[in-house]
């Protein structure tokens, strides 16, 4: 620039700087947004719910688009579920590899993180079930370990060619009992391990930076936690997040009379295997909107007093879902199409 006269030198050298500020600013703003506490939902039904001619409602009637709803209750990150070869049921099926991407691109565009919860079937997997995949049924467990590692290093490709890389990637969905049975079975911790560990090695081949998260149900079940991490600890398994569950719902006790027992328990998965934890499910009864929303902020609560900021968030499983398109009663919806007043749980804390 020297040979520029002085006034112009000054007004490039003004705007490289800001470019630079600018630059910096962002990276800053990026690192900020990823070192935040993670408050969120699953809505893996969404994309059909909307197919079906599911509207959507802010509090004063406008008809709006569910992300943004969710994003203006405090919510910044996305859950997506994704299935091996789904059938087109609208509930129970879906979320496949292609149907993932487009949810997680839309995601990203609205500003939220993404979390992608591999189930390695072709429908539900939880602690009561966990089906392999129709194509995979036949296979050895050399070929089952193959089949994990080619899948979600094909899924995590497909979003990466889009633009989105997920901050984490959970590896089974709910396997205190293990995942694709009989092999993967916590009767054989070995092969489990090699499987969970293929899932992983995937994942860090995308990126190194993606967080593998193990996730376990009844997460103020901390004997239910040490005997599975215990044991995971003992057969080599690679992770980075343990993933909890919490719904007071199902082991039919309310929120009151676990919740210190959540506490208790993430705590102890840190101090144990000097890991983060994170609740990846949570989920109160629709009805019960006071019971639901201070169900909420109690466990908000909980994760964000985990020493050394080890507790990285709270995601609600299917808050759009509404009872009347889904079923589920633990939706955090109402039959007018607007968000229960629960999930400003998430705006105030």
């Amino acid at each position: 620039m020297k040979n520029l006269p002085i006034h112009f030198r000054f007004v490039v050298t003004s705007v490289l700087v800001s470019l630079l500020f600018s630059c910096s600013t962002t990276k800053n703003v990026q690192a900020t947004a990823k070192n935040s506490f993670s408050k969120g939902a699953d809505v893996g039904w969404l994309p059909q719910m909307e197919a079906t001619g599911y509207k959507f409602y802010d509090t004063d009637g406008t008809e709006k688009d569910c992300l943004q709803l969710l994003k203006d209750r405090g919510m910044n990150t996305i859950r997506l579920r994704v299935w091996v070869n789904p059938n087109d049921d609208k509930a129970s099926g879906h979320c496949s590899k292609e149907e993932t991407v487009v949810m997680a691109l839309r995601a990203q565009k609205m500003g939220m993180r993404i979390m992608i919860d591999f189930h390695y079937s072709d429908s539900w997997a939880d602690p009561a079930k966990q089906f392999k995949p129709k194509a995979w049924e036949n296979h050895t467990f050399s070929e089952l370990m193959t089949d994990v590692y080619d899948h979600t290093f094909d899924v995590l490709s497909a979003l990466k060619a889009v633009g989105v890389t997920p901050e984490w990637v959970q590896v089974g969905n709910e396997i205190p009992g293990g995942m694709l049975w009989p092999e993967g079975s916590t009767k054989n911790w070995n092969q489990l391990a090699q499987l969970l560990n293929k899932g992983y090695e995937a994942t860090k081949a995308i990126d190194a930076k993606i967080k593998v998260i193990v996730h376990v149900d009844e997460g103020n079940n901390n004997e239910k936690f040490r005997w599975f991490f215990d044991n995971a600890t003992a057969n080599n398994v690679k992770y980075d997040v343990i993933g909890l569950s919490y719904y007071p719902f199902w082991i039919k006790k309310d929120y009151t009379e676990t919740i210190a027992d959540l506490a208790y328990n993430l705590n102890d998965m840190v101090a144990r295997y000097n890991k983060e934890v994170m609740i990846v499910e949570v989920g109160g009864i629709d009805e019960e909107v006071q019971n639901t929303k201070e169900l909420l902020a109690a466990t908000i609560k909980a994760v964000r007093a985990v020493p050394n900021n080890k507790g990285l968030g709270v995601l609600y499983w299917e808050p759009q879902g509404a009872k009347s398109w889904s079923g589920y009663s633990l939706s955090a919806w109402q039959k007018d199409g607007k968000p229960s007043p629960a999930l400003d749980a998430f705006k105030e804390l």
